[in-house]
């Protein structure tokens, strides 16, 4: 039985041994780095995880703040970086099917030309190599297979890319289209000109009006807030302000209070002390001008305006500068870049405000900063009672916050809906939410509850009255104008097509589609470059109302900028064709790989992040 126990224990051992050595094989042996692959090619969890993280560390930089992972994945960023790398080792796959390649010298010229491992000789350092790849966690070998992948991938997009036309006529076409010219002439009509009888519109015509133009007079969906502040000006009296405070803002605000004398100052500087003497004496003898001397120099009058400067800014020169009359020019005197002459152009007086002058303007300002940290202490309290059931009813009586009801909409911008912070709060709100704590630009404490959401509804009649009788002359002025306007026309035909004599024609000649002329209707241009030559139309709309005659139709002209602007459609179109070809060739790339992502990689990289 002894013999027989030891015989099941060493079985035991190496069963146990034997199963621990398993498992160390299949742990080191079965960590599978490859997050996909693409045909033969691969693309690994450490791939992945530096492509992500640079991203990562983009977008940060970008938005100021860090990002984290889960909001970039909320954001798409994720699947665009794997979308990125499989479309990569898509083409690299394809390279391989079809044996393509670049050699070591080229692959050694690409990599001696990255300024990141050039040393301080501004040549090829073998040391910056490594200390750079050890610095990104790869590998000498790592990194040169994804240098020689990427130079191929370059070499097969720029075998794509390149060569690429679109037909010239393309280009032309668009030219012709945007470049094309027009000349016209035509006859503004306005309200000045119309001899109508002052007549109100009766009721009838308003309800008739009102009720033929229901959606101009819809009110929009509004929401019924009611809303608790408490101001900053409301808590002034109960601050108590002391005389060290005081003086010390107006001592803080010195700068402001007490200005000292000042000069506007344009400054010359010249290359020595001769040449500033030179040009100075040739403007005593009057064989020069100041503005010659700045324009000989090839300077405008705006290069050497110093603004408005005190003594101390002008270092040694400030005493000669404020001695100067407006007007004069002074010097050579040094300045920071040279010897210079000094023109002196108006003079700034001192401003002093002594501390009693400005006492009341101190008090207020530091009244209203004190009453404002005020409302910050109360606020927590306050978001407490809320938080706790209390209405805010209940905190304007007991806690004496002002109440008030708004009937909001995305246009009111009266009394508290023109701070932003109450807007943004408003748009936000919904029935369901209870009021919580929230401060305006000024420092002003506010809370807000939604009470009803009111649907687009008409306006009621009364209401509307005002806007219904407007509407109902503009209308009538409008109407009276196209009249007239037709008028015109018909009397523009019988004569020749050429307008009438008295009528104040505008001729415009050679203008484009974007050519926007004032007091005209928005769609004029439209209408002009829709018309045949010698016809005529009449436009009307809000802004103005015109009879127009098209006089004739002209080609682009042969500017520079009009080649330019063939040169970079044809250029654009080019580029375009070509990347819709490489879109189109890597669909079918891509496709031909059938590619494979482990979903458990791509999480265990996710995991690393948090």
């Amino acid at each position: 039985m002894k013999n027989l126990s030891k015989t099941f224990v060493w079985i035991l051992m190496v069963l146990l041994f034997v199963g621990l050595a398993g498992f160390g094989a299949i742990n080191v042996a079965g960590t599978n780095r490859t997050l996909a692959t693409v045909g033969t090619a691969e693309v690994t969890m450490d791939e992945y995880a530096r492509a992500l993280q640079q991203e990562q560390r983009a977008i940060q930089a970008q938005a100021g703040q860090a990002i984290p992972l889960s909001q970039l994945i909320a954001m798409g960023v994720d699947r665009g970086v794997l979308s990125g790398l499989m479309a990569s080792a898509a083409l690299d796959n394809e390279m391989k099917t079809l044996g393509l390649s670049v050699g070591d010298q080229t692959l050694l010229n690409e990599i001696t030309k990255i300024s990141a491992f050039k040393g301080s000789d501004g040549k090829f350092s073998r040391d910056s190599y490594k200390y750079a790849l050890q610095n990104a966690g790869l590998s000498e070998a790592e990194f040169e297979a994804d240098m020689r992948a990427e130079t191929t991938r370059t070499l097969v997009q720029g075998a794509i890319l390149s060569g690429t036309k679109m037909p010239p006529l393309m280009g032309k076409t668009l030219t012709d289209y945007i470049g094309a010219r027009r000349s016209f002439s035509y006859v503004r009509l306005s309200e000045a000109d119309l001899v109508l009888t002052q007549v109100e519109p009766t009721e009838d015509d308003l309800k008739a009006y009102y009720d033929a133009h229901p959606q101009d007079f819809t009110l929009p969906e509004t929401k019924v807030i009611t809303y608790a502040t408490l101001r900053p000006d409301a808590l002034v009296d109960e601050v108590e302000l002391d005389e060290a405070a005081l003086q010390a803002l107006y001592a803080e605000r010195d700068g402001e209070f007490n200005v000292p004398e000042r000069r506007l100052v344009e400054r010359l500087v010249f290359s020595s002390e001769e040449a500033a003497a030179a040009a100075k004496a040739q403007l005593e003898v009057g064989g020069t001008t100041f503005e010659t001397l700045v324009a000989d120099r090839g300077l405008s009058l705006s290069d050497i305006d110093l603004g408005d400067l005190a003594k101390s800014d002008l270092g040694a020169a400030g005493d000669a500068v404020f001695a100067a009359e407006v007007g004069a020019v002074v010097g050579p005197l040094p300045s920071d870049l040279g010897s210079a002459l000094f023109r002196v152009n108006g003079v700034l007086e001192a401003k002093t405000t002594s501390y009693e002058d400005a006492l009341p303007t101190l008090r207020e300002e530091l009244a209203m900063d004190r009453a404002r940290r005020l409302i910050e202490t109360r606020a927590e309290g306050l978001d407490d009672l809320l938080a706790g059931g209390a209405t805010l009813e209940e905190l304007a009586k007991e806690e004496g916050l002002t109440l008030g009801t708004l009937n909001w909409t995305a246009n009111t911008t009266e009394d508290i809906a023109a701070y932003d912070a109450f807007r943004k709060a408003a748009q936000a709100v919904k029935p369901e939410d209870f009021p919580s704590v929230g401060f305006l630009e000024d420092g002003s404490l506010f809370a807000l509850r939604l009470n009803e959401v009111l649907p687009p509804r008409p306006q009621p009649f009364e209401d509307a009255r005002q806007a219904v009788t407007a509407a109902v002359k503009a209308a009538r002025v409008a109407e009276a104008l196209t009249a007239q306007a037709e008028e015109l026309k018909a009397a523009t035909l019988a004569n020749g097509n050429q307008f009438p004599e008295g009528s104040e024609v505008v001729t415009e000649i050679g203008l484009t589609r974007t050519a926007y002329l004032d007091q005209t209707p928005v769609d004029l241009m439209v209408k002009v470059f829709a018309m045949e030559v010698g016809s005529l139309e009449v436009v009307s709309d809000a802004e103005g109302t015109v009879v127009v005659r098209l006089d004739e139709l002209l080609p682009p002209d042969d500017s520079e900028d009009m080649q330019f602007l063939t040169q970079a459609l044809s250029e654009q179109l080019d580029q375009s064709l070509a990347n819709e070809i490489f879109q189109i060739y890597m669909q079918a790339v891509q496709s031909r790989a059938q590619a494979q992502v482990n979903q458990q990689a791509v999480n265990a990289v996710h995991a690393s992040f948090q």
